[in-house]
């Protein structure tokens, strides 16, 4: 992602904490510190946590927390806790509905502790788990909506024996008046099927459950947009990022998410803990960032965000840094609206060294990129680069979290300003402790091939998110006068750019470059990178899809994409072998020189398209290479896959900041690691649960 992942009315009134009084303010922290009595720490730090569905729950370590300053921490806590507050956000902008149903399946779990051995409850609990694994009732990459696979009069029953207190019941309506309005949005098929709607030949916001649109259509929203947007401008903002689109009588406005607007409630709650936070701010830049993030939160004007990014990408210095805002917006098929997420980290020192030097050679790539000559960037600008450490994430990034961060997303600051890369080095190290051998063993075609994947893709995999995230996304420049991506190229933005990126990173690591740098130690470790990436983007992926379906998510679609069309066109040369041995299907990589050259050929397609906006081009690419997939081949890698008994979608459970308070003031702040799923999502519900059940 740029960010991944690979960034209304209502009723509860919270104030700002520039309008609370010291005592208020004591009141808060001091509840926050009591709501752990004991730090609980772990001889042997277990990453898995549990599997159930097609989901792994792991968990992450923050190494040396307790080395860091008291300014330090307090300043994580503070950020950590903004980070939290907008938890409820992401949840309705995944659906309308999410609350609702969140709310009833806390209550449901939280009060029947004695159904543990039912196995319909069981079957219950794994729905719930996947709700909150997903911030929805819609599979978090697929886009599907699950069913639970407890009967419909089961789950009604479990609520009418639910106390009514805990229930989101709204304007004195009944249990019944409840059951009847929300089991239907849960088991019924034809409701709300697909959060994200991507077929071309439907209408993407009508067809679409996410709550960005409301009485509007593609063609309205569409023009409504178009009528706003300067084309002449140099630094145009990116238009809808922060509001919801609703139908007001013949009009069309804009319900924006601000202070004493949509989602007020959260919001000024992240606004206090973000002036708390500007309080232990570790230097002047990062003050002046979070002030500005402030500001935005409080006008809701998208040139006060611009001018947020700028702060954010010359803040360079801080050990400390945190993405909060309203990022990405792979959640909406028009590609506009940023779902909000937060990503609290701590800068690793010795792991930043490999991608700083990636970044300080990146001139070097781009002039030397196989993109044509008038689309590379005469100067790179401010490209800062380093391997951080999440400590929490939330929203939009968790529990499923990128693996590397590249922001801004707006292109003219990126091109003017330059850009803040990251890899995320505690996820990614995470992902490979709870990482076994056998989907190695099963779809590599050699044992030599799979030895050198086994040996050389941890570090090839890290190299590749380097360059993905800080020369992939930072390359290449727009043609005068062509708008943004997402104006261009549509719905088909995220997919190509996360391509164009991948590309610049797959072009790179078969070059001698990167072992002179001594970031690489051979180009064995390229080759390691070009087997994984064609045997994931043809055959392993596909076991995260239902048989019979398209492939949805961006990432995917991109993978495939890169992955097919070399296939396809390097047929000629036999580059890229498919072989069949004991009824099961390989590819294998014959030559990687020729191979690198089609990525470069593509790479340069992918670059001339984003520059020059060609959206019947880039439509083409995704459709005829990134969406269908060989019905035949799927279901042999699905029945491959489950006999490995390993789930294909993992998420994270979140450390826990608490801080320990003498006097009033914040003395220190521990971390620990909980360990069970289902507790943090209660946990969140009740410390978090900011905004009503419908907004």
């Amino acid at each position: 992602m740029n960010s991944k992942k690979l960034i209304i009315p209502f009723c509860l009134a919270l104030a700002l904490s520039s309008c609370q009084s010291d005592n208020n303010e004591l009141s808060v922290l001091e509840k926050k510190a009591n709501v752990s009595d004991t730090i609980k720490t772990e001889e042997e730090f277990k990453y898995i946590a549990e599997q159930f569905a097609d989901l792994r729950v792991l968990r992450y370590k923050v190494e040396d927390f307790d080395q860091l300053s008291l300014q330090q921490k307090e300043l994580l806590y503070y950020l950590y806790e903004a980070a939290l507050c907008g938890r409820d956000i992401t949840w309705d902008q995944n659906y309308k509905y999410n609350l609702t149903i969140r709310k009833i399946l806390e209550a449901i779990v939280d009060g029947n502790n004695n159904n543990t051995n039912d196995p319909e409850f069981q079957k219950f609990l794994v729905y719930a788990k996947r709700v909150w694994f997903s911030s929805g009732i819609h599979h978090h990459y697929s886009s599907d909506k699950f069913i639970p696979e407890c009967s419909k009069e089961y789950f009604i029953d479990l609520i009418k024996k639910t106390d009514p207190k805990k229930l989101p019941l709204m304007n004195n309506e009944s249990v019944d008046n409840l059951v009847g309005f929300i089991i239907p949005i849960i088991y019924d098929t034809t409701i709300s099927v697909k959060k994200v709607q991507l077929d071309p030949s439907k209408d993407l916001v009508l067809s679409s459950a996410v709550n960005f649109y409301e009485g509007v259509n593609q063609a309205e929203v569409t023009s409504f947009y178009e009528k706003q947007t300067d084309k002449t401008s140099k630094t145009p903002v990116m238009q809808g990022l922060n509001s919801k689109v609703v139908k007001e009588g013949d009009k069309i406005v804009e319900k924006k998410w601000m202070v004493g607007g949509m989602y007020t409630a959260a919001i000024e709650k992240i606004v206090f803990w973000l002036e708390k936070a500007v309080t232990v701010a570790e230097n002047a830049a990062q003050k002046e960032a979070l002030e500005k993030l402030i500001k935005f939160y409080k006008t809701g004007d998208l040139k006060d965000f611009d001018e947020y990014c700028i702060a954010w990408v010359k803040d360079t210095e801080s050990a400390i840094d945190v993405v909060n805002g309203f990022i990405e917006v792979y959640q909406d098929p028009l590609g506009r609206k940023g779902s909000f997420e937060a990503v609290v980290s701590v800068k690793d020192m010795e792991a930043s060294k490999r991608i700083a030097t990636i970044g300080a050679n990146a001139q070097w790539f781009e002039d030397n990129s196989s993109i044509l000559p008038e689309h590379k960037k005469k100067s790179v600008k401010g490209i800062s680069a380093k391997v951080i450490n999440a400590v929490v994430e939330s929203g939009d990034s968790g529990p499923v979290t990128p693996i590397g961060i590249n922001l801004p997303n707006n292109e003219w600051i990126r091109e003017t300003h330059g850009s803040k890369s990251v890899n995320l080095g505690n996820i990614v190290e995470a992902y490979e402790q709870a990482a076994g051998g056998s989907v190695v063993d099963e779809f590599y075609f050699t044992p030599e091939i799979a030895e050198r994947v086994k040996k050389c893709a941890g570090l090839a995999d890290k190299l590749h998110t380097d360059m993905h995230e800080v020369i992939g996304h930072a390359s290449g420049q727009i043609e005068e006068g062509v708008g943004q991506p997402h104006e261009t190229l549509k719905n088909y933005a995220s997919a190509l750019e996360e391509g164009r990126a991948d590309l610049v990173a797959l072009y790179y690591l078969m070059d001698q470059k990167l072992v002179d740098l001594g970031v690489m130690p051979s180009l064995d470790y390229g080759k390691a990178a070009y087997d994984e990436y064609i045997t994931k983007g043809l055959l392993i992926q596909t076991s995260r899809i239902k048989l019979g379906n398209n492939i949805e998510e961006a990432h995917m679609r991109n993978r495939q994409m890169v992955a097919l069309w070399a296939y396809e066109n390097g047929k000629k040369d036999n580059v890229i072998e498919k072989k069949v041995r004991d009824g099961k299907t390989f590819f294998v990589v014959n030559d990687y020189e020729k191979l690198r050259t089609l990525f470069g050929d593509l790479l340069r397609e992918l670059q001339r398209i984003k520059s020059k906006g060609d959206y019947k081009a880039g439509r083409n690419l995704i459709e005829n290479y990134g969406v269908k997939i060989d019905p035949a081949l799927h279901k042999e890698v699905l029945d491959r896959y489950s006999k490995l008994n390993i789930a294909p979608y993992a998420g994270f459970i979140q450390p826990k900041l608490t801080p320990v308070m003498k006097d009033g003031k914040i003395i220190d702040v521990k971390i620990s690691y909980p360990a069970d799923f289902s507790t943090q999502m209660l946990e969140y519900g009740k410390d978090y649960g900011l905004l009503p059940a419908i907004n």
